[in-house]
């Protein structure tokens, strides 16, 4: 071990287990700065104090071992269950050396809720263990609205949330997609929970790529409502079969029928990198999206091309049995650091319930297809690299643009921007949102109900929001995760003129942040009002630091507003149901579940209201006198 080395460190290093899991690597501050996973903890660990030579290529771990002050371990039963908790470290985490998926947002899934009597099919960005069936993920969400549309556009399903139980009419009469034919019905039992199961299996295959198998039953159905003179339900099934076949034509790729496998294109610039994966299934390809990465510049394409296998696969719902990649890394092809090789392929057959190949197309089509599908990376790489070059000029420009007009030392990359909703003084809210380099970062928006104000009192809720929000930013010790979440914006913006400006100077000057930059925006004239100045900043109406605020004072208007929303609807529910005698949390959950709201409930017959789980009809009969009083 190297002599230099802090006594914590090295005793950590001294005590590792010879056992697989997961290894954070961690600077003075306690910020993780990578996230690594080991077949032993032990052999790979103290690796990177060892000889330069010793890390063979891992180029860019080499920076961060100067700058590592602990190591915090975590064990694992298996390899596997190491790659899935690497991956979660990594998503939680975002380590600044780690080759890891843009998803400020989780990526998308189609979802088939099988739990229910009656599934619904929707779009979603949660995995969640509750006896659904989820297909992707997708890259964006534009992918999923197309499969979604063709699935609706063939197979009617319902999209309402009510809960509709086998053998119980939920609603006396259906909604308007009943009745153009875009749902069937199921809560007025005009489809039995069998036959609405049969179409989600339809839907099910479709989604799988298995469209000759669905093609063949749907002629055979139509078949048989031919031969029994239903003539306007085979005519349904020939026309799904024709659209089945126009779509089977489209994806067809006749160099790889009857084939499965995922097919991966990398290129990398800079700190970026981007993968296009081409998924065929029996011989079609389902699925050409583009995944970019951020990745250290000194990363090389083995290191993005394992991390994005690792990544995408620990949350991909389908596993090819075989996956082409342009090259296979070292420590996958001799199964060496940690978790190589047979250790990714063992993890990637686990998940599948099969074996799982890596290889390198050498010739033919597949060939072909893989310079493809680099050529697209690298030109969709280009094109997000060019889109944010001209993007950060134009930010840059109204930054310092705005940094002139209102006398600031330099542009004020951070910005957060302040707005008050409340309808005739009550349930007032605060909105604070904010934007770093003149992107909004929604993870740090914040929403603050008003606590000591009562009334319409702009001023006084603009003050107690400051005040509870800079307090913040002063509790935490130096370096803390509290203080870095409450970190000091360059420039503070409230929605208002002269009086709001006064009345947040006077806070800021009580905490002592005499020096933090304020300005008001009032929106009659777009006026920007800064503290003891009592003639307003007018920007040209075409310049792109107006442009700016006006975007940030909107935003900050939105959030407070949907907040403000949001306490209303919840109020108006609470009032509709509180009064009701013998109607507690679960019962209103329970009619809420079946009625979707309190005028559907003042609506339906009290017969419908016994039929809710634990309502019984004495009980029924007070909530429909209760509700229409």
């Amino acid at each position: 071990m190297t002599p230099t080395l802090p006594t914590a460190l090295a005793a950590t290093l001294k005590n590792l287990p010879d056992r697989p899991g997961v290894y954070l690597m961690k600077d003075t501050r306690g910020d993780v700065l990578y996230v690594g996973k080991a077949q032993s903890l032990r052999s790979r660990v103290r690796s990177y104090w060892q000889k330069e030579s010793a890390l063979g290529e891992i180029h860019r771990i080499r920076q961060v071992i100067d700058r590592v002050t602990d190591v915090e371990i975590t064990e694992t039963d298996s390899v596997s269950e190491a790659l899935l908790l690497e991956a979660n470290l990594i998503k939680r985490f975002r380590p600044r050396f780690n080759v890891r998926l843009k998803d400020d947002k989780s990526y998308p899934y189609i979802k088939i809720g099988l739990g229910d009597d009656f599934p619904r099919i929707e779009r979603t960005r949660k995995l969640v263990n509750d006896g659904s069936r989820y297909f992707g993920p997708y890259a964006s969400a534009s992918s999923v609205d197309e499969s979604m549309n063709m699935v609706r556009r063939l197979f009617p399903f319902r999209t309402c949330t009510i809960d509709i139980r086998d053998g119980q009419r939920a609603l006396q009469r259906p909604c308007l997609l009943y009745h153009i034919k875009r749902c069937q019905g199921p809560c007025i039992e005009a489809i039995s929970k069998d036959d609405y199961r049969a179409d989600i299996a339809q839907v099910e295959l479709f989604l799988e790529g298995r469209q000759e198998t669905l093609a063949k039953a749907l002629r055979t159905e139509m078949t048989k409502a031919s031969d029994a003179l239903e003539y306007e339900r085979a005519g349904t099934m020939r026309d799904k079969v024709k659209a089945i076949e126009r779509t089977m034509e489209s994806q067809k790729m006749a160099a790889f029928a009857r084939t499965e496998l995922d097919l991966v294109g990398l290129a990398q610039q800079d700190n970026q990198a981007a993968v296009q994966l081409f998924a065929v299934r029996d011989g079609k390809l389902l699925g050409r999206d583009v995944y970019v990465l951020d990745a250290a510049r000194e990363a090389t394409d083995d290191e993005v091309l394992v991390g994005f296998l690792e990544q995408y696969y620990t949350r991909a719902q389908s596993i090819p049995r075989e996956i082409l990649v342009p090259s296979v890394p070292a420590e996958v092809a001799d199964g060496t650091g940690g978790a190589g090789g047979t250790a990714l392929e063992a993890f990637l057959a686990e998940r599948r319930g099969g074996p799982v190949r890596l290889r390198v197309p050498q010739r033919g089509e597949r060939r072909k297809l893989m310079v493809l599908a680099r050529r697209n990376a690298a030109e969709h790489l280009a094109r997000e690299q060019a889109r944010w070059l001209a993007d950060q000029g134009k930010t840059l420009g109204a930054l310092e643009e705005l940094a002139d007009a209102l006398g600031l030392p330099g542009p004020p990359l951070r910005i957060e921007c302040y707005d008050i909703s409340n309808i005739q003084g009550s349930q007032t809210v605060a909105s604070m949102v904010v934007f770093e380099e003149g992107r909004p970062r929604t993870g740090e928006y914040r929403r603050f109900r008003m606590r000591t104000v009562s009334g319409p009192n702009d001023y006084a809720s603009h003050q107690e929001t400051l005040r509870r929000r800079f307090r913040g930013a002063r509790s935490g010790q130096e370096g803390s995760e509290e203080e870095l979440r409450w970190a000091l914006p360059d420039l503070v913006i409230v929605d208002g003129g002269k009086g709001q400006v006064s009345a947040a100077a006077e806070v800021l000057n009580e905490l002592g942040l005499h020096d933090l930059p304020l300005a008001g925006l009032a929106k009659e004239r777009e006026e920007l009002f800064l503290p003891g100045r009592p003639e307003p900043i007018l920007l040209a109406a075409t310049s792109p630091a107006l442009y700016l605020v006006q975007r940030l004072r909107d935003e900050a208007h939105r959030f407070a507003i949907t907040y403000h929303r949001e306490l209303r609807r919840k109020a108006a529910v609470r009032s509709a149901f509180d009064d009701l005698p013998g109607v507690g949390p679960a019962r209103k959950r329970a009619l809420l579940r079946v009625f979707g709201s309190a005028k559907r409930v003042r609506e339906a017959p009290v017969e419908q209201i016994a039929a809710v789980p634990g309502i019984s009809a004495a009980l029924a009969e007070r909530i429909k006198a209760g509700l229409e009083a």
